[in-house]
């Protein structure tokens, strides 16, 4: 990059925030700390939206949604220390799920380094194994550089956060330097020989099963694909939480290998003879404890998408990997049409009957008088097609998962970690990117005070998320596995709530409590009408903790087993 000699002199903090906008780096979530005051002062007149949070927790995840939605990376600001360790939950989920994110975080000045100063904290060690770059800015002429970089290697493979620390006697430095050019994402695409082998082997296969996952997908990719699947009469499944990568309307749409999945499927998907793994790693959840596939080399054949070369052989061994995003690899699919299959059509007809078995909510009936299945009946029925819905981690999840009708790219925002507390912060980030759009997020009782208080940065910015808090008064999931394991002997898993609608009033927004099936709809439509963020309070019976067994057939079936205290 060279320097215009009469270039004028920026402070670092300028210098970064000018780089932000050449990236297209458009919204700054963050909590405001002194650490960074001089980049908080570029962007008083910077063409950049900035959200204000309540913890840094939840300025990550917000950050993080807006990249799984975008498929391009938000910046989120921290200050130092504490604020760059609070952030740490949702850096983990934007590991675990691909996503590109920048974390800026404030950092002591330089001249006090390793003498214990306030705050002081190596992110190099203390985040290098979970953020895909982490570094240090000790030169303000290198800014540019830097951001440059991590633009890049955010988005590029498998993309991820990146951490940035930011002295604070640099950000001050007034400096001429030249810019960089906006980032570009990297492709990765299939060759003509992969794609010709593996439309082989999908001719071949008789029983061929595809898994869908990951990111760098976009809204044509799944279209596209979802048009070549129905009309190849091929089956698919989404690993966890991807469901908006194929809509459920779809006949070829087979169910998710989530939480809790369908046990047909589980056995089918052990029965295919072929898996098409495009995106996703097949990781612990979606291959059911690693049982799905043999390790390392899969009885199926195994043909593996994925945009970046390391994992493809890190755990199975593919009959043919293919380094690719999924969007390219689609792109080179779509205009290849495998020949009739009596059996493959058999197979996907066989597999789609098993999907309408397992989603019909009219087979599902609970202990207690609000119905879960009857409100996602409703919210089927009543919701735009292109409603975000959010949700964090918990039994109440499988609500959503087995029963709601995703059916568009950039409708589900989920983490694949399991982190729970992330529904209600993707969700104020999801409103505050796309304003014009319906926002719903689901939350446990436990869930939802993990970041609850970011209900307060909806009402600071008018934005209308609806909550639904499924409370059953304590850690569900974490009760099942206890109850499962040591069947009667209930230990820190109880829990005493507030009232959540009398919560949301105090903030400023809507809340109403739920305590029956009838009252659901009602309440949801004054939420709605209401122009405020809301937050609906559904009491359901302690009981319910899956829409497949009740808590009591859990110890039940543990202590038969010969699970219960001698």
């Amino acid at each position: 990059m060279s320097v215009n000699p009469s270039a004028q002199a920026r402070t670092g903090g300028q210098i970064l925030v000018d780089q932000l906008r050449i990236h297209g780096i458009d919204h700054v979530f963050c909590v405001p700390g002194e650490s960074y005051l001089a980049v908080l002062d570029a962007l008083h007149d910077a063409d950049v939206t900035v959200t204000v949070c309540r913890q840094e927790g939840g300025a990550m995840m917000m950050a993080e949604a807006h990249g799984k939605l975008t498929g391009r990376p938000a910046a989120c600001f921290v200050t130092r220390g504490p604020g760059a360790t609070n952030a740490t939950p949702g850096i983990h989920i934007a590991s675990h799920d691909s996503t590109p994110v920048l974390v800026f975080v404030g950092q002591i000045e330089r001249g006090v380094r390793e003498r214990g100063a306030l705050q002081e904290l190596d992110y190099r060690a203390a985040f290098g194994h979970f953020a895909k770059w982490v570094t240090e800015i000790d030169d303000a002429r290198r800014i540019p550089e830097i951001i440059s970089r991590a633009v890049h290697t955010a988005l590029s493979g498998r993309p991820g956060p990146v951490m940035i620390a930011l002295p604070e006697d640099m950000l001050v430095d007034k400096v001429v330097c030249a810019d960089a050019q906006a980032a570009q994402e990297i492709p990765a695409t299939p060759s003509a020989a992969q794609m010709a082998k593996a439309l082989e082997l999908l001719s071949q296969a008789e029983r061929p099963l595809v898994v869908l996952g990951g990111t760098r997908w976009s809204a044509e990719a799944v279209e596209d694909f979802a048009r070549w699947a129905r009309a190849s009469n091929v089956p698919v499944t989404v690993s966890l939480r991807r469901q908006m990568l194929f809509p459920t309307s779809n006949e070829s749409f087979v169910g998710d290998l989530g939480f809790g999945p369908n046990p047909a499927l589980v056995e089918q998907v052990k029965q295919a003879d072929l898996i098409l793994l495009i995106g996703s790693r097949m990781s612990e959840t979606p291959s059911q404890g690693y049982t799905l596939l043999n390790i390392p080399v899969p009885k199926q054949k195994l043909i593996h998408v994925f945009p970046e070369a390391t994992e493809l052989g890190r755990v199975y061994a593919p009959t043919v990997g293919i380094c690719a995003t999924p969007a390219a690899f689609v792109e080179a699919l779509v205009n290849q049409s495998l020949p009739t299959s009596e059996s493959r059509s058999t197979y996907a007809e066989l597999l789609r009957s098993i999907y309408e078995k397992w989603s019909d909510t009219q087979t599902v009936v609970t202990p207690g008088q609000l119905q879960m299945a009857k409100v996602m009946d409703y919210l089927n029925d009543r919701l735009p097609s292109d409603t975000i819905v959010c949700n964090g981690a918990g039994n109440y999840a499988t609500w959503v998962h087995r029963f709601y009708h995703f059916d568009g790219f950039g409708t589900q925002l989920a983490p694949t970690s399991g982190s729970m507390g992330y529904g209600v912060p993707a969700a104020v980030g999801a409103k505050r990117i796309f304003p014009d759009r319906t926002v719903v997020a689901f939350a446990g009782d436990g869930c939802f005070l993990m970041n609850g208080q970011e209900f307060a940065t909806a009402v600071q910015y008018q934005l209308p998320v609806i909550v639904i808090v499924v409370d059953n008064r304590m850690y569900g999931t974490i009760r099942m596995h206890q109850e499962r394991e040591y069947p009667g002997r209930v230990s820190a898993t109880e829990l005493r709530n507030p009232d959540f609608a009398a919560y949301a009033r105090a903030f400023g927004g809507h809340g109403e409590r739920v305590e029956k099936t009838e009252e659901f709809a009602p309440a949801f439509e004054r939420a709605l009408a209401s122009g405020q963020p809301s937050i609906l309070h559904c009491m359901i019976d302690p009981e319910v903790i899956s829409p497949a067994f009740t808590l009591s057939q859990v110890r039940e079936a543990a202590m038969a087993a010969g699970r219960g205290r001698v």
